[in-house]
């Protein structure tokens, strides 16, 4: 028996982790595999409607052991309460290996917690990087790939970021696993001190292929708005940079309002943050032609994204569904650990600058949209690979 503890706390995270559910379901049902025990710890981070029964149950997942139940705060508070309670819960379990995902606090409270207790930690979406340590997501992520054993990174942009800071151990020398890979591997012995790093892809590019069918059979979101598919803008903003910054949230704001002007419908589900930011800031008034809305349940959103004409957003998850469902995308970001839709002219870097943003908007509505995605974030098998090779890594410390 393998136990494998997932530490999550926010919706993004439970969104990776529903694909690896599953291919440890499936994993478990082969009468030839050494079973693995899954245990989840929401540290509660995200604690409000984004956490209902109903997000569950759309993702398939059974909910989580532990709930911490840590909820807001400042980034030092948070953090800590985190790493205090994770412990508690990692030395009642005692597992073979601590899951992270991702760049959030609960990212890293989850790997600090588990390397104090020389839990191995493997790291989900390791080796991205912004290059801006100003962004507390930039310093989590950073942090967590030094704490880690196993590095599962999505890409070969993010193998390469990790050898320029040592990490020497890249199993295929950085191309993307394949079962057949795994399954030539001799058993294999690797430790904080000796990690490894590996390109499974992405668990997201999973997600999107796994819960697409079923969001377009479950929801009627487009419907439900009196939407016309391909006939409108979609944005969502909710990074602290945004919202905490009245210039920023000012100038998406002049963006949207230009963007309506043009009598194109623009559709904004509004983040609680960013409702109470607007409303504190009193900003100029959002333009009648911007329909602001309360946030979408996952299904929702995956169909408001496949259906628009482009996305305007500050969410790298969106950013790399925009990207999968081959929607144009204007992230209003200065930077973005995402360069590989960038390069591909799928995305482009617009900052909270209005002139920008509607330069940007204009570039995008004339690229070609029929042309082929480059498979840069693997071929939608990430969960499997990351369930096998934890498997035979924990296999191989018995």
């Amino acid at each position: 028996m393998i136990k494998i503890v997932s530490v999550v706390g926010a919706r993004p995270q439970f969104i990776k982790m529903a694909t690896i559910c599953k291919d440890i379901e499936n994993h478990n049902r082969r009468v030839d595999a050494d079973p693995i025990e899954h245990v989840v710890i929401h540290t509660g981070q995200h604690y409000d409607i984004e956490m209902s029964d109903v997000f569950f149950d759309e993702l398939g997942i059974p909910e989580p052991e532990y709930n911490l139940e840590v909820g807001s705060g400042t980034h030092a508070a948070q953090t800590g309460s985190m790493l205090l309670r994770t412990e508690r819960v990692l030395m009642e379990e005692r597992p073979d290996i601590a899951l992270v995902y991702g760049d959030t606090n609960s990212t890293l409270a989850g790997a600090l917690a588990a390397v104090k207790l020389h839990i191995p930690v493997a790291h989900v979406e390791a080796g991205l990087r912004s290059y801006r340590k100003h962004m507390p997501e930039e310093i989590n992520r950073v942090a967590t790939d030094h704490l880690s054993t196993v590095l599962f990174c999505p890409s070969e942009r993010a193998i390469e970021n990790l050898q320029h800071e040592g990490f020497v151990e890249a199993f295929g020398n950085g191309r993307p696993v394949t079962t057949k890979d795994i399954r030539g591997l001799s058993p294999f012995e690797y430790s904080v001190d000796r990690p490894l790093t590996v390109n499974v892809g992405d668990v997201m590019f999973d997600s999107v292929l796994h819960l697409l069918s079923v969001a377009e059979r479950r929801s009627d979101v487009i419907d439900r708005l009196s939407l016309k598919k391909g006939g409108y803008y979609l944005i969502t903003v909710h990074r602290a940079e945004n919202t905490d910054r009245p210039e920023n949230l000012r100038g998406i704001v002049r963006a949207l309002n230009c963007l309506a002007d043009r009598r194109t419908d623009v559709l904004f589900p509004i983040h609680p943050r960013t409702r109470k930011a607007l409303s504190a800031l009193e900003v100029e008034k959002i333009h009648a032609n911007v329909e602001v809305i309360d946030p979408v349940s996952y299904l929702d959103m995956l169909v408001l994204e496949k259906n628009a004409s482009m996305i305007l957003t500050d969410s790298g998850g969106v950013q790399k569904e925009a990207f999968f469902l081959q929607v144009p995308c204007v992230t209003l970001r200065e930077e973005t650990e995402w360069l590989e839709t960038v390069d591909a002219g799928w995305n482009m870097l617009a900052g909270a600058d209005p002139e920008r943003i509607l330069n940007a908007i204009d570039e995008l509505a004339g690229i070609e949209l029929d042309r082929q995605l480059p498979r840069i974030y693997g071929d939608g098998k990430a969960a499997d690979y990351i369930t096998q090779i934890l498997a035979r890594w924990a296999s191989s410390r018995d």
